[in-house]
């Protein structure tokens, strides 16, 4: 692998990032919101399946001690 010097890593640097496409103002804040959604959706399902995983544990240790 041929070495680079720093200033030529800098000028490879700026030329690779002037081809990047910046997304805009809206797709930032729109794709920031799907994420909040989504980020809550799951949280709320993940809340539920554990509440009822948890009730059902209860109930197999309530049957256990019974027995």
């Amino acid at each position: 692998m041929a070495k680079v010097t720093p200033g030529e890593f800098i000028r490879q640097v700026r030329a690779e990032t002037a081809k990047v496409v910046w997304p805009t103002r809206k797709e930032t804040v729109t794709t920031a919101i799907m994420v909040v959604i989504m980020t809550l959706t799951l949280g709320l399902f993940f809340f539920g399946v554990d509440a009822i995983f948890s009730q059902i544990v209860q109930f197999l240790l309530s049957l256990a001690s019974k027995g």
